[in-house]
């Protein structure tokens, strides 16, 4: 498996700043020539995966996120990561409606979601020091 391309970028915690992320994912992402569908599925995670960091992560503090995007071979790696405050049980945090939040709409769902679209999703996070996620989504459309 070898990388042939691959982006970084980094912006504040800022709700107004997801829809960005989705973007430029979605733009690096198009030169492997996706399906709509391929592209729907990616912009879905990577929108969960930065709304938790944002909302999640930082609360109601400002920090930044970062997203990265590596394409190797027919593969798109991508890995969302904050320096929040971390995730206490990420297994029970991975549960279907398990949530920090319950007056917040949609809450509870991010990761099932994450997993949903992507075929693989690692979580790593340590507790005031922030969160990884690495997804992982094959790219089955030929070039």
């Amino acid at each position: 498996m070898q990388i042939t391309n691959e982006m970084k970028v980094e912006f504040l915690s800022k709700s107004s700043n997801e829809s960005f992320a989705r973007v430029v994912v979605a733009a690096f992402v198009s030169q492997m020539d996706p399906t709509i569908e391929e592209l729907a599925d990616i912009k879905t995670a990577v929108s969960e995966a930065v709304t938790n960091s944002i909302i999640h992560g930082y609360e109601n503090s400002v920090g930044y996120v970062r997203v990265g995007c590596k394409i190797i071979d027919d593969f798109v790696e991508i890995i969302v990561e904050d320096d929040g405050k971390g995730i206490e049980n990420v297994e029970l945090a991975r549960q279907p409606l398990f949530t920090t939040h319950p007056e917040m709409e949609r809450s509870g769902m991010g990761f099932t979601v994450m997993e949903t679209f992507m075929d693989k999703v690692e979580i790593e996070s340590e507790l005031n020091k922030g969160t990884r996620v690495k997804m992982i989504k094959k790219i089955n459309s030929s070039r």
